[in-house]
C-alpha cells in the first residue's frame, strides 16, 4: 500500500485544524442517533450509518479518506477523512458542480457519478469517476479537503463504469473498470486498459479480462491492487441487495485470473455485503500492521451504509470478516475490535444538524442538479435563506424540481425539526415553501401563499418518479408565517409528519408515509422553496436551524 512520509503528513495536519503539538480544534461534530465507536475499543457495523454508496478508500500517512457515489446530487463526490477507520468526519467534496453543466442544469435521477476509485501518488490524490452517459473523468488534488482540479475526460463512451488506476512498479499506469449493460449492450465483463503516464488519457483499446456471465453475473465495481507479484481484482458479483465480494488474481494484468469468493452474508443480516475498498493500518511499533475492508450492505429506504470488516491474508488470497469453518469465505460483523492505528481518536460523525450561522450550509447539503447562485444565502445571517425558484414546465412535482435542498438519512430512527418563517411575495400566489422527504415517491409538508393568507399544507405524491401528480391536504390557516415542521422516523423507514407553532405542542400531520429509495440511492430529507409564476423578484423561507435529535 502506497504511503507518505512523515514530512509529507506534518504538512497536512494544519489542513484539517491539527497540528503536531495541539488537538484537534474545534471539536468534531458528534451524531446523537447513531455512533459506530463504543467507546471501549471496539465499534459496531456500519461505521457510516448512511447512503456512501459504492465506498472506496485509500490511506495516506496515518490517514484514511474514502468516497463514494453520489449520483445527480451537487456537490458531488463527498469526501471523508477519519484515522482510525470508525469514525468519520466529511471534509468536502471533489465535484463543485456536474459537466456538463447544462446537462447537470437539470435533475438527473439515477445518473451522474457512478463508483469512483481514489487513490495517492506521489503527493497528490486521485479520483476516477464513471459517469455512465458521458465516459470516465478524474479530478486530483494536493490536499483531498480541496480544491480539486476542474474533471478531465479520460476516456468517453457510453457505458463505461465503476473506474480504477494502479500505478505499477515499471510505470506503467492501467485503468481497469466495468460495463453497464443499460448503455453498453453488455455487462458482467471487467476491462483493463493502459493509460498515459499521467492518468488523463486512456491510450489503448483495453482487453477483457474476467466473463462474469457463467459464475459472476452482473460483476461490476472492480478495485485493482498489486501485492507479492499478484495483481488483485476486487469485484462485487451476484447484484446489489443479494450479492457476493469477488476476488480475482493473476501473476499477470491481463490473466488469466483465479477466482474466490472472499464475503458473502453467511449467516448474518448483512445482505449483499460487497463492493468496497482494501486499506492496511499504518506501521505502529509493537504491533503488526493489520488489513480491514470497506464495503456497503444496501438497506432500501435507507439507502447503501458502508461497514468495516477484518481481514487477513492466507495463501496469497485475502479473508474478510469472519471465516468460522476455515473454507475461505468470511462473513460480516457486526462488532469487533477496532484497528490498531497506534492511538486512540475522538469520537466523530459526518454532520447532520445545521444551526445555519456560517457563510456556507454544512456540507452533509446537496441540491438535486447544478445549483444557481441565486437559491440560498446564509450569510452569517443566522439562518438559512431560500428564494422561492419557478419550478421547471416539465416537471409534474417535486422529483423533477432541481432547487431542492437535501442530506441522507442519518440512521433507522431520528426526528428532524427545523424552524422557519416564511416571508411570501405580496404579487405571487403558490408559493410554496417547508420540508420533504425524497424517494421515488415522497410526502412533505409546508407552507403555501394565497390570495387570502398562508395554508399548511400536507403533501403525498406516490409514483413521483413516473410523473404523477402530488395529492394535497390542506391541514389549517395560519396565522403568519412561522412555524415548526417535523418529521419522526422509525424502524422500516416510517415517517410521521407534525408541526408546531410555539415549538412545544405538535400536531400530527397525515396519515404516516412510508419511505421509499430514490434512483439507486436511499431517501433524502430536505428543504424546498418554490413558486409557479416568474415575476421579478421571488419570496423567501427563512429556515433558523436544522436539528436531528433521538426520537422521544
Amino acid at each position: 500500500m502506497k504511503t507518505i512520509s512523515l514530512a509529507a503528513v506534518a504538512l497536512l495536519l494544519p489542513v484539517y485544524g491539527w497540528t503536531q503539538n495541539a488537538p484537534a480544534n474545534p471539536a468534531p461534530y458528534v451524531s446523537k442517533v447513531w455512533v459506530s465507536d463504543q467507546g471501549n475499543g471496539t465499534y459496531k457495523n456500519p461505521v457510516l450509518n448512511a447512503d456512501y454508496s459504492d465506498p472506496d478508500a485509500c490511506r495516506a500517512g496515518q490517514d484514511y479518506y474514502i468516497i463514494a457515489s453520489s449520483f445527480d446530487a451537487v456537490p458531488g463526490l463527498p469526501v471523508l477523512h477519519s484515522r482510525d477507520l470508525v469514525n468519520w468526519t466529511l471534509i468536502g467534496h471533489a465535484l463543485k458542480r456536474q459537466p456538463p453543466l447544462d446537462h447537470f442544469a437539470k435533475t438527473q435521477h439515477g445518473n451522474g457519478v457512478w463508483a469512483p476509485a481514489i487513490r495517492y501518488h506521489k503527493n497528490e490524490f486521485y479520483i476516477y469517476y464513471p459517469d455512465p452517459d458521458f465516459g470516465v473523468y478524474m479530478v486530483k488534488a494536493t490536499h483531498p479537503a480541496g480544491p480539486w482540479s476542474e474533471p478531465v475526460l479520460v476516456e468517453s463512451g457510453k457505458g463505461l463504469i465503476d473506474p480504477c488506476p494502479l500505478w505499477d512498479d515499471d510505470g506503467k499506469v492501467y485503468l481497469v473498470h466495468g460495463w453497464a449493460g443499460s448503455r453498453a449492450g453488455i455487462k458482467s465483463i471487467i476491462t483493463v486498459k493502459q493509460l498515459s503516464p499521467d492518468g488523463t488519457k486512456v491510450i489503448d483499446e483495453g482487453a477483457i479480462v474476467y466473463d462474469g456471465h457463467e459464475t459472476d453475473p452482473t460483476i461490476e465495481g472492480p478495485k485493482i491492487y498489486k501485492r507479492n507479484g499478484y495483481y488483485y481484482l476486487f469485484a462485487p458479483a451476484g447484484g446489489v441487495p443479494t450479492g457476493w465480494q469477488l476476488v480475482l488474481r493473476s501473476k499477470n494484468i491481463y490473466g488469466p485470473y483465479e477466482r474466490r469468493i472472499v464475503l458473502d452474508q453467511g449467516k448474518t443480516p448483512v445482505n449483499g455485503p460487497h463492493q468496497g475498498a482494501w486499506v492496511d493500518t499504518p506501521p505502529v511499533k509493537g504491533k503488526p500492521q493489520q488489513d480491514w475492508f470497506l464495503h456497503f450492505q444496501d438497506k432500501e429506504a435507507y439507502g447503501r451504509v458502508v461497514h468495516l470488516q477484518p481481514m487477513r491474508w492466507i495463501n496469497d488470497w485475502p479473508v474478510i470478516g469472519v471465516d468460522p469453518d476455515g473454507d475461505g469465505k468470511g462473513e460480516p460483523v457486526l462488532t469487533y475490535a477496532k484497528p490498531a492505528v497506534g492511538a486512540t481518536y475522538p469520537i466523530a460523525t459526518p454532520a447532520e444538524s445545521d444551526e445555519f450561522n456560517d457563510l456556507k450550509v454544512g456540507l452533509q447539503w446537496q441540491w438535486q442538479a447544478n445549483p444557481k447562485g441565486t437559491w440560498m444565502t446564509t450569510s452569517k445571517l443566522g439562518f438559512l435563506r431560500l428564494y422561492s425558484w419557478k419550478v421547471p414546465e416539465e416537471a409534474k412535482n417535486l422529483w423533477d424540481v432541481p432547487n431542492v435542498l437535501m442530506q441522507k438519512l442519518p440512521a433507522e430512527a431520528f426526528t428532524a425539526t427545523t424552524k422557519m418563517t416564511f416571508t411570501a411575495n405580496p404579487k405571487l400566489e403558490n408559493e410554496k415553501a417547508g420540508l420533504v422527504l425524497m424517494g421515488q415517491s415522497y410526502a412533505s409538508l409546508a407552507i403555501r401563499s394565497r390570495k387570502d393568507g398562508l395554508e399548511l399544507v400536507y403533501g403525498v405524491c406516490r409514483k413521483a418518479v413516473d410523473g404523477k401528480p402530488e395529492a394535497e391536504q390542506v391541514l389549517a390557516k395560519l396565522p403568519n408565517g412561522t412555524i415548526y415542521l417535523r418529521m419522526r422516523m422509525t424502524g422500516g423507514a416510517h415517517c410521521q409528519f407534525s408541526y408546531s407553532l410555539d415549538g412545544k405542542s405538535y400536531t400530527a400531520a397525515g396519515e404516516p408515509f412510508q419511505a421509499e429509495p430514490g434512483k439507486w440511492i436511499g431517501a433524502k430529507m430536505g428543504l424546498f422553496c418554490t413558486r409557479t409564476t416568474q415575476i421579478n423578484d421571488s419570496g423567501f423561507a427563512d429556515f433558523d436551524w436544522f436539528r436531528v435529535e433521538p426520537n422521544q
